[in-house]
């Protein structure tokens, strides 16, 4: 499981890259948290108009689907910034120096590869379900009330472009801190220490992180 990390920062031109694609990948974080929201928001409507008036919000199973990438897909960026995704870090937590980047810089290869491949189906998935001759643009539609799902289907090719974006500039600034032995690269996850982990724990239960 990946242990708490952060990204330094350093002024130089991949760290700006970094900042620049945070902004973006918060704002898809925000958007995910909204479509959470507005599902939690649904369901309350869907039970109440059940419970007390016979009336369950009509194709509220639809909106589900529809809803549903934007909050389980958006945000993998933004998580792989942090480091935040699950792995074995049994025998990489114990490395440092040249053989941690040149470990990190292979894995993130790799894992640029299988997005960039993940990348290519789910665009091909979304051109079936879009059609510019058709109504609203869409071929395909949900069962109950006919929404187009192409902008749904949509929403998974954007956010693997990003994760591709993410995973090409984290494999610079690993390919940069192989080069030259840099201790702390700006740009990627840098693992933490126990003590570490407690303070940035502290920092944000107390506001200051």
């Amino acid at each position: 499981m990946a242990i708490a990390s952060h990204v330094a920062e350093d002024g130089s031109l991949p760290s700006r890259m970094d900042l620049a694609l945070a902004r973006l990948e918060r704002a898809m974080l925000l958007a995910g948290g909204l479509a959470a929201f507005s599902l939690t928001f649904l369901a309350v409507y869907s039970v109440t108009g059940r419970k007390f008036f016979a009336a369950p919000l009509l194709g509220y199973v639809d909106y589900i689907e529809t809803l549903m990438p934007l909050i389980a897909v958006v945000g993998v960026s933004a998580v792989q910034r942090e480091g935040g995704h699950i792995r074995m870090d049994i025998v990489v937590g114990r490395l440092r120096g040249r053989a941690l980047w040149a470990v990190e810089l292979t894995a993130t290869l790799l894992l640029l590869a299988l997005a960039a491949a993940l990348l290519w189906g789910s665009w091909a998935h979304f051109a079936r379900s879009f059609e510019w001759s058709a109504p609203l643009w869409s071929s395909d539609s949900s069962i109950d009330v006919g929404l187009p799902l192409w902008p749904s289907k949509l929403l998974v090719p954007v956010a693997l472009a990003v994760l591709c974006l993410r995973l090409s500039l984290q494999a610079w600034c690993y390919g940069r801190a192989l080069g030259a032995g840099l201790a702390r690269p700006a740009g990627v996850p840098l693992p933490q220490s126990v003590e570490d982990q407690a303070r940035s724990a502290a920092a944000e239960l107390d506001g200051s992180g």
